[in-house]
């Protein structure tokens, strides 16, 4: 199993290639839209299939040794072994997956536990404005609270009724819909809440710190 606090690898041809694609500003319209009247945001197009896209590492976890620890500003923390998140109430929900790359998949079935139920037992602090997601493969990204506190948004073990590959960031991944996909970290290990915004992986570079898709916000001013 991969250590949680190694360093992400080095820079793949992906890593890269997106790194161009933020600085040529690439797949812009120009274009907002709203989730109320338009499901598709603008730039996207739809596929059928589930595209895979990592840092070159997809980190095996054993599910005898996953492990997850929520952290920082709450008044509970928590260290959660996998019989331990199982046993959290447990939801499912179907949602929309939009990738920064240009690419969305319509309802997608996810079962897990919803943030705000995770919320409810850690109780984050009055201070506490921001989460920042560290994975198994040593990704991290960040989230304003209120994100990661959608109705919809959960830390997902299966998808379409059987358990979430690794390939998808099994055996745990967050699940955000409303943002772009690269803030619904993979292979999930530790969630710390933290008074002020810490840049992740994508966000230091080039990568906008929110990523609202119907506002196209790929990319860092």
């Amino acid at each position: 199993m991969s250590d949680p606090d190694s360093p992400v690898p080095p820079d793949s041809k992906l890593t890269t290639t997106k790194q161009s694609w933020a600085r040529q500003q690439k797949f812009l319209t120009g274009r907002h839209a709203r989730p109320d009247t338009e499901r598709l945001p603008p730039g996207q197009h739809l596929v059928r299939d589930w595209p895979v896209l990592d840092l070159g590492l997809q980190p095996e976890v054993a599910l005898d040794r996953w492990t997850l620890d929520v952290d920082g500003l709450v008044a509970q923390p928590l260290h959660l072994r996998w019989d331990h998140f199982k046993a959290l109430p447990q939801s499912r929900e179907v949602s929309d997956i939009h990738c920064v790359t240009t690419w969305s998949r319509y309802d997608n079935r996810w079962d897990g536990v919803r943030t705000q139920d995770l919320l409810d037992i850690v109780q984050p602090r009055p201070e506490a404005g921001f989460v920042v997601l560290h994975s198994f493969d040593g990704y991290t990204t960040n989230l304003p609270l209120a994100d990661f506190a959608a109705s919809d948004a959960l830390i997902a073990h299966s998808w379409e009724d059987a358990p979430i590959t690794r390939a998808h960031g099994g055996p745990a991944r967050l699940v955000v819909p409303h943002l772009y996909f690269w803030k619904s970290a993979k292979w999930l290990n530790r969630i710390t809440f933290v008074a002020a915004d810490e840049l992740g992986f994508w966000e230091v570079r080039g990568y906008h710190e929110r990523g609202d898709p119907w506002k196209e916000e790929r990319y860092s001013d």
